[in-house]
């Protein structure tokens, strides 16, 4: 007897991916190793999302941060040029969690005198 193939499941995987570019930053701020873990982590709260793990790396006194929050949504990261104020975050979030309000919280913070802002709504469909 032949089996007859079941029907692929479809899953649509949804969520906004916030790209920021913020310039202008003071550049202690962004130096702060335990300073920006801090930030981002405040930020996945405030947008709803579950913190899964972080790591955050500093590239030397003075220097740049390298950082990620992994999410159950998915992540915030941030690479940072104490050198230029210029900071890079990246937030993607999936679910009804909202990458917005991480954004916003972050931009608080670290109070950049420009930003670049992208928002991309991801989809299967």
């Amino acid at each position: 007897m032949k089996r007859e193939a079941l029907p692929a499941a479809t899953h649509v995987a949804s969520g906004t991916h916030v790209l920021a570019d913020l310039n202008g930053i003071a550049a202690d701020k962004l130096s702060d190793c335990a300073g920006l873990e801090t930030l981002l982590r405040q930020a996945a709260e405030a947008a709803g999302a579950h913190i899964l793990f972080s790591h955050f790396h500093a590239f030397g006194d003075g220097q740049g941060v390298t950082g990620v929050v992994l999410l159950a949504e998915s992540h915030i990261t941030i690479h940072t040029w104490p050198e230029c104020g210029f900071a890079a975050a990246d937030i993607f979030m999936c679910g009804s969690a909202q990458p917005e309000l991480a954004l916003a919280l972050i931009e608080n913070a670290l109070q950049p005198q420009s930003r670049k802002v992208q928002a991309i709504q991801r989809s299967m469909t």
